[in-house]
């Protein structure tokens, strides 16, 4: 069954509140954790698409604490750098599939909510 289009906004937004994170500490898990929790019960599309955008942002947390320290022989620079583009290219792509009413898979994610 195809999902509403309140569900297909709000698959979206899990995704693109993500974005809060460059303005606000942990706000990259906090909002979309926040529209995850008051819709996983309701809605399966939304509840999917909230696990993989929380899980996503686990994954590149865990990235960027591991890069820091490589920092100061360089090599933590370069992945800090394909960490913010990978964190912009996906979570647009994954919002885009998500307003379409397509499920989204994120590469190299662990999966830590199942």
């Amino acid at each position: 069954m195809y999902p509403s289009a309140a569900s297909r906004q709000q698959a979206m937004f899990c995704h693109l509140l993500t974005f809060c994170g460059w303005i606000i500490p942990f706000g990259n898990l906090i909002a979309p954790l926040i529209v995850w929790l008051s819709q996983k019960e309701k809605d399966p599309f939304v509840d999917d698409h909230g696990k993989e955008a929380l899980n996503f942002q686990i994954t590149l947390l865990i990235g960027i604490i591991v890069s820091i320290p490589l920092c100061l022989i360089v090599v933590g620079f370069v992945l800090l750098f394909m960490i913010s583009i990978a964190s912009l290219t996906f979570t647009i792509l994954a919002a885009i599939e998500a307003n379409r009413g397509n499920t989204y898979t994120y590469p190299l994610t662990i999966r830590f909510i199942k």
